[in-house]
């Protein structure tokens, strides 16, 4: 899988309950069979497979291009696997909206239910809010986090399914984790498929790219200076943001095309530099008060610091490129289109052999299940349709 974002229409309705009764029961005989053929640590691998996830909510009955899917489908898993989990080794924490905000002490249960290490636990806790603070701290794409769940084997494998709404467009985005394929928690970790939807504004903080390195150094290098000369910078931005806007407009109407040469930069007349607001704030000066007294030795610790949010990071960021001239980028995160592909090789071929392999083992799987034979069929039939 290539790493990217899912985007869908977002859904404003309730799902049906006969309908949810019928994903639950379907999803706790496709988790058994699936954990019993592969095991525990492949189901969350397979979880954390954007296409796969997606395929798992077709089959269960969801609209696959709603954003409903995401919801129902990790509440529908949860509740089917509810009272086996130890028997599984698998087990969902959180969910949507205030559900999302118990999953740290979901996970804490567990891992004393279980009497795991005391270390072991705090390392998924922490994994748990680290992807949460990513995705809504790092990537700054209009996308607001509402759902957050987070999957785990006894063994130690985890995932994190979260989504994030953008009500402007009425779109929603899903966004996936997988712990084998993290190298770092900071740097691309997503493991992602494509999204129907993609900007090409420019106007994506995207401080999770390899192309915001410097960016993120000069960002940890300012705050373990000292609070003054954080403020200093801060003031320069407030001072001379609106007077960098005027003069770009002046030199463009007045058919001027270069830039200043500090900036470097055609596109910064949508830099998000120009519709920050840089009055006075108080938290935001409480918050790098704060780092600049603990000083986090790297850009992790910095991000993991309690108060640290959206506002913080695009300060840092601004002032790391605008004054010392580390550029971030602006580039969203979503790449490719929707699943394996597009029929018209736009943007990319599609995968048949992914495609037909995921379509083949789901179907073995809805054999295997102990299923009335109507329902079995219904289910070949979409997936039949789907491999077309």
């Amino acid at each position: 899988m290539q790493r990217g974002v899912a985007t869908f229409t977002l859904d404003w309705g309730k799902c049906p309950p006969w309908l949810f009764r019928r994903m639950v029961s379907l999803g706790r005989e496709m988790t058994q069979v699936l954990i019993a053929e592969y095991g525990p640590d492949e189901f969350v691998k397979r979880l954390a497979d954007p296409v796969w996830f997606q395929s798992l909510g077709t089959v269960l009955a969801f609209d696959w291009n709603a954003s409903g899917l995401t919801t129902i489908l990790t509440a529908a898993l949860k509740e089917s696997i509810r009272g086996q989990e130890r028997d599984l080794g698998v087990f969902i924490c959180g969910g949507k909206g205030k559900t999302s905000r118990k999953t740290p002490d979901e996970i804490t249960d567990w891992g004393q239910r279980l009497s795991l290490p005391g270390e072991k636990t705090e390392n998924l806790v922490y994994n748990s809010k680290m992807s949460a603070k990513v995705d809504s701290s790092l990537i700054q794409d209009g996308y607001q986090i509402y759902h957050h769940s987070f999957i785990f084997s006894r063994n130690g494998a985890w995932a994190v399914v979260q989504q994030g709404m953008n009500t402007d467009d009425q779109t929603a985005r899903r966004y996936h984790w997988f712990s084998d394929d993290i190298k770092d928690l900071i740097v691309e970790p997503h493991k992602g498929i494509a999204s129907q939807r993609i900007s090409s504004l420019n106007d994506t903080l995207n401080m999770s790219s390899k192309k915001s390195d410097k960016n993120r150094q000069i960002s940890t290098e300012l705050v373990n200076s000292n609070f003054k000369t954080v403020m200093k910078d801060i003031e320069i931005l407030r001072r001379h943001s609106s007077d960098l806007s005027k003069m770009i407009s002046y030199r463009e109407n007045n058919g001027d095309t270069t830039t200043l040469a500090s900036l470097a930069r055609k596109e910064f007349k949508t830099h998000p530099v120009m519709a920050e607001d840089f009055g006075k704030s108080k938290y935001l000066e409480r918050i790098l008060n704060k780092l600049t007294d603990e000083k986090p030795k790297n850009y992790e610790e910095l991000v993991a610091t309690k108060g640290v949010g959206p506002k913080t990071i695009r300060a840092l960021s601004l002032v790391s490129e605008i004054i010392y001239g580390a550029d971030a980028s602006y580039e969203d995160p979503a790449r490719y289109s929707f699943a394996h592909g597009g029929k018209d090789a736009t943007p990319y071929p599609v995968d048949k052999e992914t495609y037909d392999q995921t379509i083949c083992v789901l179907q073995e799987a809805v054999k295997k299940t102990k299923i009335n034979t109507l329902d079995k069929e219904k289910i070949h039939c979409r997936l039949d349709k789907a491999k077309g």
